[in-house]
């Protein structure tokens, strides 16, 4: 009884908000008959009711309660039912290839049923009982739309090719669905990346980013101003929904400046992109490294010479400057536990083969040997400033020596202190290895480095600090390790090994990064 009336004075006093009553369609009884409350039931995850009160909306534990009413859920029968509606990137492909992967590996026969071009479902029988264990819809079109399905009620969960806008955290927060902007609501699954390609009939093999930011903004309109055949160059991004239109503007057209050319081609698919491109000699596109096709993607090189090629690994890093992490983003609200659990296999070690053969980049951590290393050991003598001295070299290489460094760096927002989404995830990923003892008794070492603005003196300090932050953050998170077999040092080396030239804003947080390096077995 006590416990029950605190479940409902917690959910009063935290949940509290103005909501007219809709329809008193239950009731939900106290099992001592003491306390009661009234209202419109929202949903039933199996464990909890969440219903629409006077008080505002709250979520109840069943098992301290009876319902009654024409609202109530059949409990001997009850069937998970979510939706999932967004990118069709992750929709079409990815999702239904972890789906069905879960259902395999839980006992279930996975049956889909295609609606439209947008919409199919899944139903998840218990291939023991015969019965339904799950009704799984999906609304496949755009990163934008799966943002408006949730602030209509019409999603349960958002498939994201980026983060939300402002306009949209402060819509979904203001309906009451939870602060997007909060890495609790946001889960990658998967990373991808924007790649520049063309025809193979085109000659062109390299591109700058200042290249590609004057074609799409039309102040170069031929191929003769790069050194190619004399046609006009002809564009083509996704359609204007698509979160990858979006991120490449704030990322290489840059803010304040990011205005389209005109005539640009746009497309509902990366297939079709990269196979308008790879048809047309004179075309150019940003295509998902996923969805390449027959199309060649581009080299990004940088004006001092630096190269970045998109591939498994520089993309888990990010040194590959145009990353793109595939989010699932959930609202404030507990979720079923059938989701739950499909939600934790999606960024489990068993799923990541099945993002591997999905065509995307996969969440697996793997140690890169210092002897593979050798072009980023070359940047680091290359394009050594000035007041870098070779007594710090010397001693990077030392420190380098015997050791792996780990897929996953670690970088901060722009202009604030917090870490970016793709770095929160990997503070996670490394907490599980951590917390799983893959690196029990062997040396883990967090490396700071710095791009080369200001004294090499102040950018070592800088670099230090941030490879102490993310040091913290991974241990915070590891919450169930054993403290007594790890080794976490850190170090820095300022800007003595860029990934990119400094004199870009891409090129210069690209460099900004805590790489973790660890003792050889």
């Amino acid at each position: 009884m006590m416990i029950f009336r605190a479940v409902i004075f917690a959910a009063l006093f935290l949940l509290a908000q103005t909501a007219p009553m809709l329809a008193e369609d239950v009731t939900l009884t106290s099992r001592d008959g003491s306390v009661e409350i009234s209202g419109n039931i929202l949903g039933y995850d199996g464990e909890f009711y969440r219903l629409d009160t006077v008080y505002g909306v709250l979520t109840i534990d069943g098992s301290g309660v009876i319902c009654d009413g024409p609202g109530c859920p059949d409990l001997e029968s009850f069937v998970a039912e979510f939706t999932l509606s967004g990118s069709r990137t992750m929709g079409e492909v990815l999702m239904p290839a972890l789906i069905e992967a879960f259902a395999t590996r839980n006992g279930f026969d996975a049956q889909r049923t295609v609606t439209d071009d947008t919409h199919f479902r899944y139903v998840l029988v218990d291939a023991a009982t015969g019965r339904d264990a799950a009704r799984i819809g999906f609304r496949v079109t755009s990163t934008s739309e799966g943002f408006a399905d949730l602030l209509a009620n019409e999603t349960d969960l958002v498939l994201a090719t980026r983060m939300p806008t402002e306009q949209e955290i402060a819509l979904i927060r203001d309906a009451g669905l939870g602060d997007l902007s909060d890495p609790r609501r946001a889960r990658i699954v998967a990373l991808d990346a924007m790649v520049p390609v063309v025809s193979p009939k085109n000659p062109l093999r390299e591109i700058t980013m200042t290249e590609l930011a004057g074609m799409f903004q039309g102040a170069t309109l031929t191929w003769a101003d790069l050194g190619v055949a004399d046609a006009p160059i002809a564009l083509h991004l996704r359609d204007q929904l698509s979160g990858y239109p979006s991120e490449f503007r704030s990322r290489v057209l840059g803010q304040g400046n990011d205005r389209l050319a005109n005539g640009i081609v746009r497309h509902a698919t990366n297939a079709d992109l990269a196979d308008a491109v790879a048809r047309d000699p004179s075309a150019i596109g940003i295509a998902a490294y996923s969805d390449i096709g027959n199309a060649v993607p581009l080299t990004i090189r940088g004006s001092c010479g630096i190269r970045s090629i998109a591939r498994a690994a520089t993309i888990k890093t990010e040194d590959y400057p145009l990353a793109v992490p595939l989010f699932i983003f959930t609202p404030q609200r507990r979720l079923a536990v059938l989701l739950r659990e499909f939600l934790a296999f999606a960024r489990s070690p068993d799923a990541q083969p099945i993002v591997g053969r999905a065509g995307f980049v996969d969440l697996r951590l793997q140690e890169v040997p210092v002897e593979n290393q050798g072009t980023r050991l070359l940047n680091a003598i290359s394009m050594a400033a000035e007041d870098t001295a070779i007594t710090e070299l010397q001693r990077m290489a030392a420190r380098m020596d015997g050791t792996n460094r780990l897929t996953m760096s670690f970088r901060f927002q722009l202009g604030g202190a917090a870490l970016d989404a793709q770095s929160q995830s990997s503070v996670d990923i490394l907490a599980r290895h951590l917390e799983q003892g893959v690196f029990d008794d062997r040396t883990l070492i967090f490396i700071g480095f710095s791009d080369g603005d200001g004294s090499a003196e102040a950018n070592l300090r800088l670099a230090r600090q941030r490879a102490e932050v993310v040091r913290r953050a991974v241990l915070n998170a590891a919450t169930t390790v054993d403290r007594a077999k790890l080794s976490l040092t850190v170090d820095a080396f300022g800007e003595a090994m860029p990934v990119a030239c400094d004199d870009t804003d891409w090129g210069r947080r690209v460099n900004r990064r805590v790489e973790v390096w660890v003792a050889q077995r």
